[in-house]
């Protein structure tokens, strides 16, 4: 499959400024400015107006809670993530509220609030990596997840842009590559599968 590094037809600017950054600056986040991540999250879009997100959130001076979270984490997110200043578990209510029946829809309708709130942050001089590399039994337990009522998505670590020469070195390497991307070729059809 074709990839390449180039933005190769016009998009906003956000989105070419978007990064998923491990290098994070100590800098704390202002609290108004964490309202206005999750304030974007509530103008998603989503099936039937569910909004079946839920967000867990705690600052690096939030310790007991900031730690709890930490400590769900892989140990080689945990090599740059004790850096952010604002940890985020994101999880999505697994049936509808209006109506009877599982919402199979909720973990997409999540994304898309965890993608405003990613493109939140990047227009407050924020960036945000996603994690998928967590213990999710350990959350679960650790944060006590109603896993009846919820399914656990993503973490996020959130802050500033931090220097790139502190993490290790093989991160550091990781940090400078280009992004690449999947050509349009690649999972674009104006067709049906034959």
């Amino acid at each position: 499959m074709q990839k390449s590094n180039q933005i190769e037809h016009p998009i906003l600017e956000l989105i070419k400024n978007r990064r998923s950054s491990r290098a994070f600056s100590k800098q704390p986040i202002e609290p108004g400015r964490i309202y206005s991540l999750f304030e974007a999250t509530r103008w998603a879009p989503s099936s039937t107006n569910e909004q079946p997100w839920l967000y867990i959130y705690a600052t690096h001076d939030q310790v007991a809670l900031w730690t709890k979270l930490f400590d769900c984490l892989n140990a080689g997110n945990k090599l740059w993530a004790k850096d952010a200043p604002l940890l985020i578990l994101s999880l999505a209510r697994k049936n509808f509220s209006k109506y009877p029946g599982a919402n199979v829809h909720a973990m997409y309708d999540l994304g898309g609030a965890n993608s405003f709130l990613t493109l939140q942050a990047v227009e407050m001089g924020l960036q945000v990596r996603q994690m998928a590399g967590f213990d999710h039994a350990k959350t679960v337990k650790h944060i006590h997840v109603p896993i009846a009522t919820y399914e656990v998505g993503v973490f996020m670590a959130v802050g500033y842009p931090g220097n790139p020469d502190t993490l290790p070195e093989k991160l550091k390497v990781r940090e400078f590559e280009p992004r690449e991307r999947f050509l349009q070729q690649e999972f674009v059809m104006n067709r049906i599968f034959d």
